[in-house]
């Protein structure tokens, strides 16, 4: 059978090629770890690809910031129909609709039976935790294709209850495979809540995902800071209140916002590719955003820090941050009792909670993020509007499914 998917193909540039029908087993690829290779999974299932979305992460690999090799196939957030099962899959049956978590997990390793998800023991051979079409994370084929497929897919894929009810809402559910549990995440763990002001770096997907995490958490306030006009213009499209960092300190606009320079809350939504504020907003400062977090943030508080950092970036700004090592204040976050939390979303700690809160109405995280959905043969186009700073979410519609807005 015909597969088409996205592919990395150098440094700014991705294109759609045929690719091999999936089976239920790994093969050798590119960036397939050589451990993987021939490893069995009559657990897992085929599914055929509903919807399945840009991410920033992604954007990463494709302006050459990380190792992946040439012909890697992209994309981590998969939402599909189950078309093939193998053996032992007890619990879903052939043309149940799913969300897939963008982390890989086998729900048998301490872990995953701790609950952290993203980071199993057994699905990568050279360090916990893996992903779909993602450098160094085990090499399980990308998910921005027509088919893919899904490992320990009981434990997995999360089904939704009515088809036509999610494909009705499938800009909504899309989100859940990451960016909106991701944005989630990154405000329970700085502690939002009731009554909560919140200062989230970064308006892009996963930053505007966290900011309509800590209205539904029931924040008083959040404030989105970005140097993209467009993409602030989207965070007050919903009621958030915003920072030009460009402009300077965020600490001087957030007192003019508060009253108080300071936040109950901080989220870093940015990740390496941080650049500097004021004057400095068009270098890269790699570590301005964690900084800047632990300047604004009031003692006590705490840092959910969703935005990606990696341990190899060959496009760094200097030798110590092509290995990860940023120039980090942290006597400053240990004088003020901060708490800090890092790494990938365990997303089956909030894919089920925040599925019923979009079937109820009690969100719309597609119209937050501004969903824009395109043909898989558009992909290119998607990465590269993506890259300039379109202040939209790119879904990516493989096989036509996803009905008329």
């Amino acid at each position: 059978m015909a597969n088409k998917a996205v592919m990395y193909m150098g440094p700014g540039k991705v294109e759609v090629a045929d690719l091999d029908y999936p089976g239920l087993e790994l093969k050798e690829g590119p960036g397939v770890n050589p451990a993987n290779v021939g490893r069995k999974t009559p657990h897992g299932v085929i599914l055929r690809t509903v919807a399945t979305n840009i991410c920033g992460s992604d954007q990463h690999m494709v302006r050459g910031r990380t190792t992946a090799p040439e012909r890697l196939v992209l994309g981590h957030e998969i939402t599909g129909e189950i078309v093939e099962k193998g053996p032992d899959v007890e619990f879903l049956e052939v043309g149940d609709i799913v969300s897939v978590p963008f982390n890989i997990a086998c729900g048998r390793c301490r872990n995953c039976k701790e609950g952290k998800t993203g980071i199993c023991l057994n699905v990568n051979p050279d360090r916990p935790g893996s992903a779909y079409g993602y450098v160094d994370m085990g090499g399980w084929t990308g998910g921005q294709a027509e088919y893919v497929m899904v490992p320990y897919a009981d434990w997995n894929c999360l089904k939704f209850p009515d088809r036509d009810q999610a494909l009705a809402k499938i800009r909504d559910l899309t989100m859940l495979s990451d960016i909106f549990p991701t944005g989630y995440h990154g405000c329970v763990t700085a502690g939002v809540g009731t009554g909560s002001t919140v200062y989230i770096a970064g308006a892009g997907p996963v930053g505007l995902a966290a900011a309509a995490s800590a209205q539904l958490l029931g924040a008083a306030v959040v404030i989105v800071g970005d140097l993209n006009a467009d993409r602030l213009a989207q965070a007050r499209s919903f009621g958030c209140e915003t920072v030009d960092v460009s402009q300077g300190d965020p600490k001087d606009q957030i007192d003019q916002i508060l009253g108080t320079p300071e936040v109950d809350c901080g989220v870093d939504a940015v990740g390496f590719e941080a650049r500097g504020h004021g004057s400095d907003a068009s270098r890269e400062a790699p570590a301005t955003v964690l900084n800047s977090l632990m300047d604004i943030t009031r003692a006590g508080g705490a840092l959910g820090i969703p935005g990606l950092y990696v341990t190899g970036d060959p496009g760094a700004v200097d030798d110590a941050a092509k290995e990860g090592s940023l120039s980090i204040r942290l006597g400053l976050g240990w004088a003020k009792s901060h708490a800090f939390t890092t790494g990938q979303c365990p997303v089956m700690r909030y894919h089920r909670q925040l599925m019923m809160a979009i079937l109820h109405d009690r969100v719309q995280i597609a119209k937050a993020v501004n969903a824009t959905v395109i043909p898989l043969e558009e992909a290119p186009r998607g990465y590269q509007e993506f890259d300039q700073g379109a202040a939209k979410k790119y879904v990516l519609d493989p096989n036509g499914l996803i009905p008329a807005a």
